[in-house]
């Protein structure tokens, strides 16, 4: 561990190498007045790859820092209305310093003829960093993907997460607006790149900052792609269909249609193989679970679309989608962009399952099985509606309505042995439906007036949810140690839960400096939640469920009130972004049931500080600090501090504690970042936690048979904490990159409760080292492999456990061969293993997928055959450790199968076909 910390302390350390200072002041030529804002960037001689650039202050002086140069390069100046400079370096061994630098005013026209001069790749306007697509060069029928990875500064990892300076990339719009979702990875793997005219970054800013001209209060930045002109009225798009062993199949298909402000976007896919179906990866497809992929992809190979999550390592997953996407101007003063979603989805299981329970005493043991289906169908509609009142104000509606049902079919068995005796085991079939309705609306109201950073906002939440459940369920438990009558069931549930949020907000910001300001506002925020439950036993003479039961219906209701007025000082200067808000929560909480026609009501009110403060010290373009502090709170659920009995699980009551407080907590986040542009090396570290000065804990009792009641209490000191660094290096070599990874992360966690009356505490700790390594050479061959490395430490206390450790290995390495011509042939081969697996499970297994794809038809058409799991070993064993468990975990998996697919290409513009060029050889 030491070690491994000296090790990255001193690759860190290494970044620190000599530099040398290029610097100067840009003038007019003629008013001899200094230039702002002018882009200044050095470019190597050879191939007029960019080193490095930087802007001119308003004084027109600029400083760029770099490292040692024997090759020529040229410093180049450029301004919107002036002709380009190019200054000729024969080196760079020592600190240059140009002095003044000339501007002169760009000749509009010679002979009526335009003189156009050129863009140079990389411009700074104000706070957006912009690159001229043109200037990077990509093959023929690259996405933006592979754009993105030719510019300086931006980096894609193997999970897909971009950064670009270091700083981590949350929202990717297309002319400003979101394309199937505001992450945007359905454009990256889907646009064509040639269609791209600037990508432009910024910080991500909230539709009030957007609008008012605030600075960012987050830490994370936003790419736009704005098309060219040219290519903004056309159609294109890609079909794909595969058909292979075992009944496996996939399709799908992804138009676009661009007329100027017109876009329409249309998707479908439908497959059997836990995929998204139209991730369009020319190399593994979906196959290499938490690699690029165009949607969210989790680390078990599960994704998730529009805020729902297929497949992965808890069964296999049939599904299908359908999706519009649609924007447009309407007239000169609104515009509008809307998304429309159909997802269904069927996911069939076998779990396996062996947890260990620990008790002051002793310990018990609990094995289950279980088969389950599981179907969803899913409806979301999301919308961006703006209207602008004038040049200063305007209106933004974004409602969200989403309809869900589901159907799920399950049977289980379980048994709880103790000492080798058995203490309980429980069998049970069940058939439960769901339907879901949300709808759910911001609106946003802003007003900017004359006076810089003088400004109004006023926003309102609305939330509307219901959710009605109806269930049947036949279920056995018997108890083996004492006497106690078993637990024979065979009912109908419905139950029906109601949600109804409203928050209203407005704030008003008055300068009162060039660089501070005086933020004044207030909240208004209601909660309401209803939940009531029905059960009626099995009428063995009507054969109807017509016998209610009282002691499992019931009826919830909590009603949360907040006011929240605040004052906040902002100061915003050039290298600061500070925020500090300040004021006080007037929290009303309101609880009351009916539960075996006994009424029950509990009113409390509170008093909370408000406190929330961040700050952005830009040290250089790419070199800064984050902090974030709140200082917040939760109010339990009506479950857990009404006084009714809940015996709806066989083995667990629970009963609430009506002497319960707020959950309170303090909430920190710090981040360093520091990206050299020109050794493309960074390095950073970041660090969080939460600290509960009042958290709600379980108080449990077990009898003899194992049986649990359960309540509640609040205890103080439970905390979670994180710690990471991370180090990158990339370079260029004769036409080869190269890039080298390192990360280190930390976490940390403390738990307290009480069980059968003794306190008792759980601490985990994790330590997870990661290496990976990048080698392109040229366009013929890519390989990158990778190597994680998990160990966990569990301390406890009461327990006649004392403590638990276990560690995991994962190797990983992809090669991907673009040889020869139009030929790709690409491999990911993994190993994992656990250590600490319990009898019974495997260990370890590896992970070999592969493909073979051969492009024709000018490009237009792909043959690919791909296999999955080529060795058949894929299986999903997890072990988890919790403060009062340690849990083994089996599912089914996806296994071996081999697939054949065709795909084919569509790109028309401006009524033609696109004209392929065939002299780009690989």
């Amino acid at each position: 561990m030491k070690k491994l910390l000296f090790a990255l302390l001193f690759l860190n350390l290494s970044l620190a190498q000599t530099k040398f200072t290029v610097e100067g002041i840009i003038k007019d030529s003629k008013t001899k007045q200094p230039i702002e804002a002018a882009t200044v960037y050095i470019t190597l001689q050879k191939d007029s790859s960019v080193v490095d650039y930087t802007i001119s202050d308003r004084t027109g002086k600029f400083s760029i820092k770099t490292p040692k140069y024997i090759h020529a390069v040229v410093l180049k100046v450029s301004y919107v209305g002036y002709e380009d400079v190019k200054i000729p370096q024969d080196k760079i061994t020592k600190n240059i310093n140009l002095g003044e630098i000339a501007l002169q005013e760009s000749a509009k026209t010679l002979d009526n003829v335009l003189i156009k001069k050129d863009t140079p790749p990389i411009r700074i306007k104000k706070d957006t960093l912009e690159f001229n697509a043109s200037s990077f060069k990509v093959r023929p029928d690259a996405n933006v993907e592979a754009l993105l990875k030719q510019l300086p500064g931006v980096e894609i990892d193997s999970d897909g997460k971009i950064t670009v300076n270091g700083k981590e990339v949350n929202q990717i719009l297309v002319n400003g607006k979101p394309f199937f979702g505001k992450d945007g990875k359905i454009a990256l793997q889907n646009l064509p790149s040639n269609i791209i005219n600037k990508v432009q970054v910024t910080d991500t800013k909230s539709k009030k900052e957007e609008k008012t001209g605030a600075a960012a209060s987050s830490n994370n930045a936003s790419i736009n792609l704005t098309i060219d002109e040219k290519k903004n009225k056309g159609l294109f798009g890609k079909i794909m269909g595969g058909y292979g062993s075992n009944k496996r199949y996939e399709s799908s298909g992804l138009i676009n249609y661009f007329k100027n402000k017109t876009k329409i976007s249309a998707l479908a896919s439908a497959n059997n193989i836990n995929a998204v179906g139209f991730s369009m990866d020319e190399v593994f497809d979906n196959m290499g679970g938490g690699r690029n992929t165009s949607i969210w992809v989790g680390d078990d190979g599960s994704f998730g679309i529009n805020g729902r999550r297929f497949g992965g390592n808890a069964g296999i997953t049939t599904s299908n989608i359908v999706g519009v996407n649609y924007s447009d101007e309407w007239g000169k003063s609104s515009e509008f962009t809307g998304s429309y979603f159909h997802t269904g989805a069927k996911t069939n299981n076998t779990n396996r399952l062996q947890q260990t329970n620990f008790l002051p005493t002793t310990n018990f043991t609990t094995d289950s099985f279980s088969e389950t289906s599981n179907e969803n169908d899913n409806h979301a509609f999301s919308a961006n509606y703006e209207i602008k009142i004038d040049s200063t104000a305007s209106i933004i509606v974004e409602p969200k309505v989403t309809l869900n049902t589901s159907k799920y079919k399950g049977i289980s068995k379980s048994k709880s042995f103790e000492n080798n005796s058995l203490v309980n085991d429980t069998e049970s079939d069940s058939n439960t439906a769901n339907d879901d309705k949300s709808f759910s609306n911001t609106l946003t109201f802003t007003k900017s007036f004359q006076r810089k950073n003088r400004y109004f906002s006023a926003t309102l939440d609305t939330e509307n949810a219901k959710n009605d459940t109806d269930s049947y369920a036949k279920s056995q438990t018997r108890f083996y140690q004492q006497i106690q009558p078993d637990d024979i069931r065979n009912q109908n549930l419905f139950s029906s839960r109601k949600a109804t949020n409203y928050e209203f907000a407005i704030e008003y910001t008055e300068p009162i400096l060039d660089s501070m300001s005086i933020k004044l506002g207030t909240s208004i925020e209601k909660n309401k939640n209803v939940a009531y439950r029905n059960a009626f036993d099995f009428n063995e003479g009507t054969q109807l469920y017509s016998i209610k039961n009282n002691e499992l219906s019931n009826y919830y209701e909590s009603i949360t009130s907040e006011v929240a007025p605040f004052t906040a000082i902002q100061i915003q200067k050039s290298k600061l972004n500070f925020n500090l808000d300040l004021g006080t929560r007037i929290v009303d909480f309101n609880n009351n049931s009916t539960y075996l026609d006994v009424y029950s009501a509990l009113n409390k009110k509170y008093l909370v500080p408000k406190v929330e403060m961040y700050a952005n010290i830009r040290f250089t373009k790419s070199k800064n600090i984050w902090m974030y502090y709140n200082y917040n709170y939760n109010t339990p659920s009506a479950y857990q501090v009404l006084p009714i009995e809940d015996i709806s699980n066989p083995l667990n009551t629970t009963i609430g504690n009506p002497n319960l407080d707020l959950v309170k907590f303090h909430n920190f986040n710090f981040s360093y970042r520091n990206y050299d542009y020109s050794t493309r090396s960074g390095y950073g570290m970041y660090t969080g936690g939460n600290y509960y000065d009042s958290q709600v804990a379980s108080v449990s009792t077990y009898d003899e048979n194992r049986k649990r009641t359960t309540t509640y209490t609040n205890v103080s000191g439970i905390k979670n904490f994180w710690l990471g660094t991370y180090w990158n290096k990339s370079f260029k070599k004769e036409g080869n990159k190269y890039r080298f990874e390192l990360r280190l992360s930390n976490n940390y966690s403390f738990n307290r409760g009480f069980i059968n009356g003794v306190a008792y505490s759980g601490e985990t700790y994790s330590i997870t080292p990661r290496a990976s390594f990048t080698y392109e050479m040229g366009e013929l061959l890519t390989i990158n492999p990778s190597y994680n490395y998990a160990k966990n430490f569990n301390f406890y206390t009461n327990y006649t456990l004392n403590k638990a450790t276990n560690f995991t290995h994962k190797l990983n390495i992809q090669v991907t061969s673009f040889w020869p011509k139009n030929w790709t042939f690409g491999n990911d081969f993994g190993y994992n293993y656990n250590s600490n697996i319990a009898d019974g499970f495997k260990k370890d297994f590896y992970l070999w997928n592969t493909s073979l794809s051969y492009s024709f038809f000018e490009k237009r058409m792909m043959a690919k055959v791909k296999v999955y799991d080529v060795l058949n070993q894929n299986q999903s064993n997890t072990r988890r450790i919790s403060a009062t468990s340690i849990t083994d975990e089996e599912n089914i998996v996806l296994k071996r199968y081999v697939m054949f697919s065709l795909s084919y290409k569509l790109e028309k513009f401006a009524g033609k076909e696109k004209k392929r060029n065939n002299i780009f050889m690989f």
